[in-house]
């Protein structure tokens, strides 16, 4: 596969789902992203990104065993592919690069 570049809230879904490890399922995910990023997510928003990220094989899925607490049904349970691990070292190893270019004096604001 080619190199895949991430979106910001893709890079955020992969990275919840790492997190989450064996319970990573999209409500799970949405509560983790919104406690992490106090910022409110939306579920559909987070459906969408985990296909997305499934399709683009960065991640890959499964359906749990039925819960009875949920009336049979089952959760759709997603794992990082090691695809998706080399997008995320790769999506890290840039931003470490490229703010590491950034001259201390540019951060040096002198506001009269």
């Amino acid at each position: 596969m080619g190199r895949t570049y991430l979106g910001e809230f893709e890079e955020i879904v992969l990275l919840t789902v790492g997190i989450l490890y064996e319970d990573a399922y999209a409500v799970a995910i949405t509560k983790e992203i919104t406690k992490q990023s106090a910022r409110p997510v939306n579920v559909s928003a987070v459906h969408k990104s985990l296909y997305r990220l499934e399709k683009k094989g960065m991640l890959k899925s499964k359906l749990s065993d039925p819960e009875s607490k949920r009336g049979g049904k089952r959760k759709r349970l997603f794992m990082i592919t090691p695809y998706g691990k080399t997008a995320l070292d790769e999506s890290m190893d840039l931003r470490t690069k490229m703010r590491n270019q950034i001259p201390d004096l540019a951060f040096k604001w002198d506001i009269r």
